[in-house]
C-alpha cells in the first residue's frame, strides 16, 4: 500500500507519520510520501519514503503527486482559523482551492484506468455556528461564522459529491479542538486551549484571552492520530452519502481546563495564566459549538478521552517524559 500524507510536517502528520512506522495500519505499507509546504523530516523506514516541499494549491502539484496513484491519501493540510480569517485569499486558496485540485486530480487520473484510492480528510467542527442546539448531532446544519469553518463546509460538500461519484472513497473527520499541541503556539485562534496548560507546565507565562466560562469540544493528539487510522481502513458502506462525521471528544470550560493544570503543576503554575481579554479572538470563540453527540462516530468505533485530566496526563507523557518541569 503506498500511503500519500498532506500535510505531514505538521503537528498531527508527525504524529501520524510516527504511528505508521510502528506499524498500526492493517496493511502491510509498500511506499510512503510526505509532502507539505516546508518539507517533512524523512525517517528510517523498512520501505521507500519520499519527503517533499510542495504547495498543494499551485498548478500541476496535485496531478504530480496522484500520479503514483497512492492508495491511502491523508489529507490533513490546512491555513489554520486565525490566518484564514486574517487572510481572505490565502485561507481560500490554500483550505478550499489546494482541496479542489487534489479531489480534481484523482478524478483525471480514474479516467486512464481504474482508480479509486481512500481518501481521509480532516474537516473541523468550525463548520457548525451558532444557533445551536445543548448537543449538536451530524445532521445538524452547517452555518460556519469563520472562512475558515465556510472553507472546511465547502470541501466536506465536495467529498461527498466525488465519493458518491465513485471518484475515491472518502471519510471526512470533523476533528475536535486538539490539545494539548506541543511546539511553539500557531496562528489558530484556539491556539490559547493548548497555550494556557503547555505554558505553565514548562514555567512559561502565558495568556488566557477568554473567559474562564467558554466551553469547547476537546481531544488529544494521541486521540487525533486514533481517528485517522481508523478512518483509513473502516467499512465506509454504513456511512452512505454522509460521508463526514464528528469525532468523539470532551465538552470541557475554561475553568475545568484550568483545574486540570493546577492538580498536574500546583498554583505555581495556575499563577503563570495571565487574564488579558482579547476582543477578537472571544467573538471567534463565541460562535464556536461547546458539545456535540457523536453516536455516529462512536457506533463504528471512534473514541477519544472522557476527562481532562487525561488529555493533560497524555502530553505529559508524551511530550514532557513524564515529569512536570
Amino acid at each position: 500500500m503506498h500511503i500519500l500524507v498532506i500535510g505531514a510536517a505538521g503537528m498531527v502528520g508527525r504524529k501520524l507519520t510516527a504511528a505508521i512506522l510502528a506499524g498500526v495500519l492493517a496493511r502491510p505499507v509498500s511506499r510512503m510520501t510526505l509532502v507539505d509546504i516546508v518539507e517533512p523530516v524523512a525517517h528510517e523506514a523498512p520501505f521507500p519514503m519520499t519527503t517533499l516541499s510542495a504547495d498543494l494549491s499551485a498548478p500541476g502539484v496535485a496531478q504530480q503527486l496522484i500520479a503514483t496513484r497512492p492508495d491511502l491519501i491523508f489529507h490533513l493540510a490546512a491555513i489554520v482559523s486565525g490566518e484564514a480569517e486574517a487572510d481572505f485569499d490565502k485561507g481560500y486558496a490554500i483550505n478550499l482551492d489546494g482541496t479542489r485540485h487534489l479531489f480534481d486530480a484523482i478524478r483525471h487520473e480514474s479516467l486512464s484506468a481504474p482508480y479509486c484510492p481512500r481518501l481521509v480528510f480532516t474537516s473541523s467542527i468550525a463548520v457548525f455556528g451558532t444557533p445551536l442546539p445543548p448537543a449538536i448531532q451530524d445532521d445538524m446544519a452547517h452555518t460556519p461564522l469563520t472562512s475558515y469553518g465556510t472553507q472546511k463546509a465547502i470541501c466536506e460538500l465536495l467529498l461527498a459529491d466525488y465519493s458518491r461519484r465513485g471518484f475515491f472513497d472518502g471519510i471526512g473527520i470533523r476533528l475536535p479542538t486538539i490539545v494539548v499541541r506541543p511546539g511553539a503556539p500557531n496562528k489558530a485562534a484556539s491556539g490559547f486551549f493548548s497555550g494556557i496548560i503547555r505554558e505553565p507546565l514548562n514555567g512559561i507565562e502565558t495568556v488566557l484571552p477568554v473567559d474562564d466560562s467558554v466551553r469547547h469540544w476537546f481531544a488529544s493528539p494521541r486521540s487525533a492520530v486514533g481517528f485517522l487510522v481508523l478512518a483509513s481502513s473502516i467499512d465506509t458502506t454504513p456511512l452512505g452519502q454522509r460521508r463526514n462525521l464528528t469525532m468523539p471528544g470532551l465538552s470541557a470550560t475554561i475553568a475545568e481546563e484550568l483545574a486540570a493544570l493546577e492538580r498536574f503543576g500546583g498554583t505555581r503554575a495556575l499563577g503563570l495564566v495571565r487574564r488579558e481579554h482579547d476582543p477578537v479572538i472571544s467573538r471567534i470563540v463565541a460562535g464556536w459549538p461547546q458539545n456535540f453527540d457523536a453516536r455516529r462516530a462512536l457506533d463504528l468505533g471512534f473514541r477519544a478521552e472522557t476527562n481532562f485530566d487525561d488529555i493533560v496526563r497524555a502530553h505529559i507523557e508524551d511530550e514532557m517524559g513524564g515529569t512536570v518541569r
